[in-house]
């Protein structure tokens, strides 16, 4: 029996599992609770070793293939949840208000956690599968967390895989490219200070509004004019905040907002620009212009060998028409790009259907994709020793 079909027959079972994990949201590093449900579900399958606490909340599981000596394969699913209230109206809907699983991580780990069972009642590969379940991905840098831990070394992972839902995307179908296929981002905050006036004088101040007004066009520049236009640059300014009343001009103002590359080369010409800007504008207006920049996630680059053991298992899965292999990159973040610099390895999308899209309060993981993901990770492990 092909492994979709067999997987097929555990779908109630997993579906019970997400659903209960999407009532139950938990944010970044605070995921005790999934923590507790995923360790317990790993230790009744049987697996070799489950231990906690890696990257803080973290969850690893290892399971020894029957097949001899082989690779040690990691697969990756996050566990958090984020800080929005739920209007999908479900049975199963979040428990905890404010916060909700709006990306489908449940779905992940639920995948992951089919995945795992299957594997430890078959274990039918070579080598070892170590299943990786991560917190905090939702800005908190889970998989930095997990890493600095040292938990490739203390696992001997030698490839490491990840995967995550796409709403649009028909189920049963994957997407993927070699490279950058996530974006490195970064946030920006300009303070600019001014001298603060009354609105009808406006020439014994110096307007903290206007300088920011014209930093807020001039940063577009930074794409249309600073960067190569075969390079991808996003500088969106997505905070303004000044003045209290309508007939003072402020003393100061903010500015906040992200930046989104596909190159470090990229990343570091934006960073010099956004500063350079800001301070030549505000000095020409006769505003002070302070400017802090904070680094998050790194680009998440598929490592060429690894997309393409990646491409061929989706193509086992799903069969060669439902697997896109030239998905243009995403400006998106994603800490599994940590991994990826510790061990080679690829991320792949797979189909969510027509759902709400990702971060909306009305999304809803689609309990349809799970034998899907499931499969997909199956097959990973029982392969991944022949191209060893």
């Amino acid at each position: 029996m092909p492994i979709l079909s067999r997987v097929t027959t555990m779908h109630d079972e997993v579906t019970a599992w997400r659903r209960h994990l999407h009532s139950i949201p938990e944010l970044l590093y605070d995921v005790h609770e999934t923590a507790e449900f995923v360790a317990t579900k790993l230790r009744e399958f049987g697996c070799d070793e489950v231990v906690t606490g890696i990257g803080r909340t973290g969850v690893v599981a290892v399971i020894r293939g029957s097949q001899g000596d082989g690779p040690t394969i990691g697969l990756r699913a996050d566990m958090d949840a984020l800080p929005l209230t739920e209007v999908t109206g479900t049975p199963y809907a979040s428990t905890k208000p404010g916060k909700m699983h709006a990306c489908g991580h449940d779905g992940h780990t639920t995948m992951l956690l089919g995945a795992a069972k299957y594997l430890a009642q078959t274990r039918n590969f070579s080598g070892s599968v170590v299943t990786i379940f991560q917190p905090a991905e939702e800005g908190g840098a889970g998989g930095k967390a997990m890493v600095d831990d040292g938990m490739m070394e203390r696992f001997g992972i030698d490839q490491v895989y990840g995967m995550h839902n796409m709403p649009g995307l028909p189920v049963g179908q994957f997407a993927i490219c070699p490279g950058p296929i996530m974006a490195a981002t970064a946030e920006f905050q300009i303070t600019l200070h001014g001298k603060g006036a009354h609105a009808a004088m406006p020439h014994t101040g110096a307007d903290p509004i206007i300088a920011g007004s014209q930093i807020v066009q001039a940063l577009q520049t930074i794409a249309s004019r600073n960067t190569d236009p075969l390079d991808a640059v996003v500088v969106s300014v997505t905070q303004f905040h000044a003045g209290d009343t309508h007939n003072i001009i402020p003393q100061s103002a903010f500015l906040g907002g992200t930046i989104r590359t596909l190159r470090q080369e990229v990343s570091d010409n934006t960073y010099k620009r956004i500063k350079e800007i800001a301070e030549g504008v505000a000095a020409a207006l006769g505003v002070r212009a302070d400017v802090e920049i904070k680094i998050n996630y790194p680009v998440t680059v598929n490592h060429d060998a690894e997309t393409d053991f990646a491409i061929q298992v989706a193509q086992e899965v799903a069969g060669t028409s439902k697997v896109d292999t030239e998905l243009r990159p995403l400006m998106a973040s994603e800490d599994f790009s940590y991994m990826l610099i510790a061990r080679p390895g690829a991320f792949i999308f797979t189909g969510n259907g027509d759902t709400a899209s990702l971060h909306n309060p009305a999304y809803d993981f689609n309990d349809d994709a799970l034998p899907h993901g499931i499969a997909y990770w199956i097959r990973i492990a029982e392969t991944a020793a022949s191209r060893a």
